[in-house]
């Protein structure tokens, strides 16, 4: 048995469907990576030395050139995705714009490591989602996917939350990931706020929708179109908000790119072609996440 800082130690259960125990080798004693080590187990964060056993393997990560290379695995063709945990990690110290290095620092555990839980799939324990966590400024529930069913704006909020507003160049690219948005406008009955699938096209904000329907009196109006994400988990997310003129989209070429152009149909369903084009005049946004350290 050979290891390198970073690998993870694995002690199998000897009972079937048994609990497994593993942890970060942090310290070697031999400079060719045989036993013992000092092994941060995951479930308590202890440092301890070890001297494995027949039930003990190590799981290697990935090292710099000119290393004792890993023994090779039955899997190792494949290519594993990551898991859920893994995923959430990853968006979360990206959307924070930190390096693995910065946050595997705060979390007291080798950037190798780091990079094996973010790239491919692995059940840490919760030691180590508790230093994740804190590094991140975030929960283990939320690492874990916890609240996801839950009625929106039910989630927990951040312990130290920011409401930050947002620039005209952030509302923009938040505005052209697609998806679903809000249109508030006024109708024969009073004021509506009607859910669309939306595009965003040379600036400008376009969904389709039926002749004679709620959304096409927008068209010859000023309205309101609103679009937002929630990480219920995380207690964090944005609202962009873009007021302007709506008109009905008539010019055949228009109507052509911007239906060859859509990433969705609509999800109402039914004959939907009329497409209404709002030009933001005002465009404002606001995003809720933890404060600045």
């Amino acid at each position: 048995m050979r290891a390198h800082l970073g690998d993870q130690l694995v002690i199998e259960s000897p009972a079937t469907g048994g609990t497994r125990r593993d942890g970060e080798i942090v310290g070697l004693h031999h400079a060719d990576g045989t036993p013992p080590y000092d092994v941060r187990w995951s479930d308590t964060d202890e440092v301890t030395l070890v001297f494995p056993g027949p039930d003990a393997h190590v799981r290697h990560l990935e090292h710099p050139s000119g290393a004792t290379p890993a023994p090779s695995r039955p899997d190792a063709g494949r290519a594993p995705s990551p898991g859920d945990v893994g995923r959430r990690v990853a968006a979360e110290r990206e959307r924070q714009g930190l390096t693995r290095a910065t946050v595997a620092g705060r979390a007291a555990m080798a950037p190798q490591y780091l990079a094996y839980l973010e790239e491919r799939p692995a059940d840490p324990g919760l030691g180590t989602l508790t230093r994740l966590a804190g590094a991140l400024g975030t929960s283990v529930e939320a690492l874990r996917g916890g609240g996801t069913d839950q009625p929106p704006g039910q989630g927990q909020a951040l312990l130290h939350p920011e409401l930050r507003e947002l620039g005209a160049d952030d509302c923009r690219a938040l505005l052209s990931t697609h998806g679903v948005g809000r249109v508030a406008l006024t109708t024969p009955n009073g004021p509506a706020v009607v859910p669309v699938n939306y595009e965003v096209v040379d600036d400008e904000i376009a969904f389709r929708t039926a002749p004679g329907s709620v959304p096409a009196a927008a068209v010859g109006s000023e309205v309101a179109f609103e679009v937002d994400h929630l990480d219920e988990t995380a207690g964090q997310g944005w609202s962009v908000l873009a007021v302007g003129p709506a008109r009905h989209v008539t010019e055949p070429d228009a109507v052509r790119r911007l239906t060859d152009g859509a990433h969705t149909h609509p999800w109402a369903g039914g004959e939907r072609e009329m497409w209404v084009s709002i030009r933001p005049q005002r465009l404002t946004g606001r995003r809720i996440g933890p404060a600045s350290r």
